[in-house]
């Protein structure tokens, strides 16, 4: 009996080490299906095609430089490349894999293949010691390969270190540099090396890629899912598969439907950006907030939504602008049909609105903790183009005053031009703006240093303060109008308002109360307010210490 007790209780301990050995033996898609040769690599085929043809060719070079975008190939090409140059039987330029020296490269244990994350090993001492390896000859096999990933973080000492080394390097040593900010990379390196642009994989080819993928995991999944996946993933194939492992362990065991893939990335259908555009096509902000209100109910991601929903406006533009642009759009034969319609209701300029309210839209929910009342504020602007004054907006309201028209909606020219007479009475500011009788000293010092206030503003409140203009409000507080509502808007908050004071009275040594305002009246700034940056160089009075003097 004590045996079997000490078997069960054996048994129990070993339970938790064998689920813990399966957990761990599960590799991820994007290193289960990494290429092992040159065949494998899609949607770079001119680059697989130059390398390929130098390897055959005996014309290997000391250094190359991979740029471009993540996840399109840039570490898998260079590590077949090391690869290749040490095989011992090559194919066609391609390594055999099944070679010692393929067998170590692949499992990372080759003497050979040194790679370097130049994230974490950016000092010059990093680079130095890999000149004092250099000079060391391979044991076995031709090359020593240098694989320096991310190599715009090297610190400038690091690259003059590097240099050197790139001037003079030995016929075994080959460097392959990558990176995503080629632009970082110093012109001295760059005239060194021959340099590869991996460009972003079409949907098409990540689309083939995927499906292949799933037949092998004996995944179910449709075709419309797949093609959402290889979409989102903006041209980058480890972002597919990384995607695709997610929604596939989300549902495990359950066919992948469109439906599904769309709760899992937060994303949201094609048919709703349409349902979005019909209610600001007329006016309905009651059901554009319905909507937004589903959306945030259900979970969306509202920065991906603003993002897809710009998306749509440019298919919508570009489909508008010639019928040609039909064949190149990637979207369904269904998804097409929503575009047809519903590019029939906009004008070219209301478009262009559109994606430009938008687009600032979608830099500002990046930093914004409120980004369901930004997207709110986006849409009713949309659905009320009489709250801006520029020319598209313009354009908008006229062509919302034709719709009305074409529905029957009359207008009486009588009560037409009396309202017209009305609001612009109303407008008409009743008398102009007074020259203040005294301006205080730390107001003037605010104004001649503005420039230098500015670049020490936090990111987001530089950018609404970039375009806006300086006036002195009641009780000598400093006015910042500004002609952007939602700019207004967020920089009233309480705590964003207590930095910019807090930024400016340290700048002039003083503290100074500080006002945001929206210029709401209709008019240009310069006629219905103060013009701070005019009057201090006007021959006017000026306050000192709260004792007047003659500027």
């Amino acid at each position: 009996m004590w045996e079997s007790m000490q078997q069960f209780f054996f048994s129990c301990k070993r339970q938790p080490d064998l689920y813990e050995e399966n957990k761990m033996s599960y590799t991820a898609l994007y290193r289960k299906y990494r290429p092992q040769n040159f065949e494998d690599v899609k949607g770079q085929e001119a680059i697989v095609t130059t390398i390929k043809n130098q390897i055959k060719a005996g014309r290997i070079g000391h250094a190359y430089l991979f740029c471009g975008t993540r996840g399109t190939g840039k570490t898998t090409v260079a590590k077949i490349f090391a690869k290749a140059v040490n095989c011992e039987r090559p194919l066609d330029g391609s390594p055999c894999g099944e070679c010692p020296s393929c067998r170590a490269v692949a499992a990372g244990n080759s003497m050979n293949v040194i790679e370097i994350d130049a994230a974490s090993n950016n000092g010059v001492d990093n680079i130095r010691d890999i000149r004092d390896e250099v000079t060391y000859a391979p044991t076995e096999g031709r090359y020593k390969v240098y694989i320096i990933d991310e190599v715009h973080m090297l610190s400038p000492g690091a690259f003059n270190a590097l240099l050197k080394t790139l001037e003079e390097p030995p016929s075994y040593v080959i460097f392959i540099l990558a990176t995503t900010e080629v632009h970082k990379i110093p012109v001295t390196i760059l005239s060194r090396c021959q340099r590869y642009d991996f460009h972003r994989i079409s949907t098409d080819v990540i689309t083939q890629r995927l499906q292949a993928l799933i037949q092998q995991e004996q995944v179910q999944a449709e075709e419309k899912a797949v093609r959402y996946i290889a979409k989102s993933a903006d041209g980058a194939m480890r972002d597919a598969l990384s995607l695709l492992d997610q929604c596939v362990a989300f549902y495990m065991g359950q066919e992948l439907t469109y439906e599904h893939v769309l709760e899992v990335l937060g994303a949201v259908d094609t048919e709703r950006f349409s349902r979005m555009l019909r209610a600001v096509a007329g006016n309905d902000i009651v059901n554009v907030m319905r909507q937004i209100e589903e959306l945030a109910a259900q979970g969306r991601d509202l920065v991906q939504f603003v993002n897809d929903c710009t998306w749509y406006l440019r298919n919508l533009l570009l489909l508008q602008s010639s019928q040609d642009f039909e064949d190149i759009l990637d979207v369904s034969s269904e998804n097409m049909l929503l575009l047809k319609e519903d590019c029939q209701m906009f004008q070219p300029v209301e478009l262009i609105r559109d994606i430009r309210i938008f687009s600032e839209l979608s830099n500002q929910m990046k930093y914004s903790p409120q980004k369901r009342i930004l997207l709110e504020i986006a849409f009713i602007k949309l659905c009320c183009p009489q709250m801006e004054q520029d020319q598209e907006s313009v354009v908008a309201r006229l062509n919302q005053l034709e719709k009305k028209i074409e529905q029957g909606a009359a207008v009486q020219p009588a009560k037409a031009a009396q309202a017209l007479e009305m609001k612009t009475a109303q407008e008409a500011p009743e008398v102009k703006p007074r020259l203040p009788k005294a301006v205080p000293q730390d107001i003037q010092e605010v104004v001649r240093n503005w420039r230098g206030i500015l670049s020490e503003m936090p990111g987001m409140a530089k950018t609404y303060l970039q375009g806006a203009n300086l006036s002195l409000g009641r009780e000598n507080t400093l006015l910042i109008v500004l002609e952007d509502a939602i700019g207004a808007e967020i920089l009233s908050e309480e705590t964003h308002l207590a930095e910019i004071a807090a930024i400016i009275s340290r700048a002039v040594g003083k503290e100074v109360q500080v006002q945001i305002q929206l210029n709401d009246t209709g008019h240009a700034f310069e006629e219905a307010y103060v013009d701070l940056k005019q009057v201090i160089h006007m021959d006017i009075e000026y306050e000192e210490d709260g004792e007047g003097r003659e500027g």
